[in-house]
Order: structure tokens, then C-alpha cells, then sequence
């Protein structure tokens, strides 16, 4: 109990000395921003019509980076598949889920897919984008397999719609090589910032990621629970 205390107070000591070096150097609610970060908080929203400044980073000024992370995501999978690929599955005594927990996920589905999809198709207006409505809608399908006793997804569906996905996003950012002279160029009327119908390409472009990420990672999870059964 003694050597818990004083873990306890060590770390409570050393949190605090971190967060005083940190308050020195650049005190709470002031910034120093360098001339890149500078021109995207400026002209950002001017230039995009986007009025989440992350997305607009994320998903134009430093596009490709982000066309990185999906490819990244896309490799993970891959690379789990290949571990997962021969490996004899143990069969297991697993608890039936009750009625409450079938009835449950059965109706909380749609609606977490809904606010998945909420999230991707606002994330030029609110925090949020491609990546985690993505992960929300995986996390749907997650919870068919764990409370519903006969959920069957097909794999080649997923396969393609994941495909689909990715092609139409690099389909995207040859639209803007080929209007704007710029891959991932904005080639669409920025609009009015604040409204749905705003930021250009930055819609499209989370509404491919966000469906990307989402089968992406169902095909994950369905790999994780059924192995070599597909």
C-alpha cells in the first residue's frame, strides 16, 4: 500500500514538473505559429471554405499525407491477413447473447451507422472527417458480431466497396490534376462556409475516406472473429 502512495505521489510529481516546463516556455492560451501554420489559420477558410481548419490541412494542404495514412491502413489489414491466413481456429464454449443484447444491437445498428456517416459527411463543419465516422461504423458491425448469434458479411462486398472507395479518391485528386494543375487540387466552388454544401472536394474526399476506413476495418474485425472459416 506504502510503495502505491509513493508511485502515486512520484507520478503526480513528475506530471506536474512537465506541465510547469511546458507553461514556461509557451504559457496557456498563447501561440507561437510559424509561417505555414500561420497562412493556414488566416487562409484557410478564404481559400477552402472550410470552416474546421484541421480538415482543411488534413485533407488539401498536406493531402497527400493523409493519402499515406489510408495506405498505411490498407497494409495493416493486408498484414494481418497474412498472419491470420493457416492458423488453426479453437473451438471455444462462447456464451449465446440474450435477448436484450440481439434486440439491442439490432436497432442500435442503423443508428450508429447513421451517426458514422454524420461524422464524415460533416467533418468540414464540425471535429470529425473520414477517420473516425470510419471507426464509428466499423464499431457498428462489431457489435452485430458480438450480440447477434447469426451475422454472416460477405468479403468479396467488403473488398469492393473498400476498392471503390480508394479508387474513387485518387480518382478525386486527378480531377484536380487535371482542372487546377494540382493532385488533390480543389476543382469545386468553395461555397459558403458553415453550410453543408461547402469546402469543395473536402466533402468527397472524407465521405471516400470515412467509407474506406469503414470496410476496411469490418473486414479487420470479421477476420479477427471467424478466421480461416472465410
Amino acid at each position: 500500500m506504502i510503495r502505491k502512495i509513493l508511485y502515486f505521489f512520484i507520478m503526480a510529481l513528475l506530471g506536474t514538473t512537465l506541465f510547469l516546463i511546458i507553461n514556461s516556455y509557451l504559457p496557456f492560451g498563447q501561440y507561437n505559429l510559424t509561417s505555414v501554420a500561420k497562412y493556414y489559420v488566416e487562409k484557410g477558410v478564404k481559400d477552402l471554405g472550410s470552416i474546421n481548419i484541421v480538415t482543411s490541412i488534413v485533407t488539401l494542404y498536406r493531402g497527400f499525407d493523409t493519402l499515406g495514412e489510408v495506405t498505411v491502413l490498407f497494409l495493416a489489414l493486408t498484414g494481418l491477413s497474412f498472419l491470420l491466413a493457416g492458423l488453426k481456429r479453437v473451438e471455444t464454449h462462447k456464451p449465446n447473447p440474450t435477448l436484450v443484447m440481439e434486440t439491442g444491437g439490432r436497432y442500435l445498428f442503423p443508428l450508429i451507422i447513421l451517426f458514422g456517416a454524420y461524422i464524415f459527411i460533416h467533418g468540414h463543419l464540425t471535429p470529425g472527417g473520414g477517420f473516425p465516422g470510419g471507426v464509428i461504423i466499423a464499431t457498428a458491425f462489431l457489435m452485430l458480431f458480438i450480440t447477434q448469434r447469426m451475422t454472416k458479411i460477405n468479403k468479396i462486398s467488403l473488398s469492393l466497396i473498400e476498392s471503390a472507395a480508394g479508387i474513387s479518391y485518387v480518382f478525386i485528386g486527378i480531377l484536380g490534376l487535371v482542372f487546377v494543375k494540382s493532385f488533390l487540387g480543389n476543382f469545386l466552388k468553395t461555397g459558403k462556409p458553415g453550410y453543408l454544401l461547402s469546402a469543395g472536394i473536402i466533402p468527397l474526399i472524407y465521405i471516400t475516406i470515412g467509407i474506406k476506413v469503414g470496410s476496411e476495418m469490418t473486414s479487420l474485425l470479421k477476420g479477427l472473429k471467424e478466421g480461416e472459416d472465410d
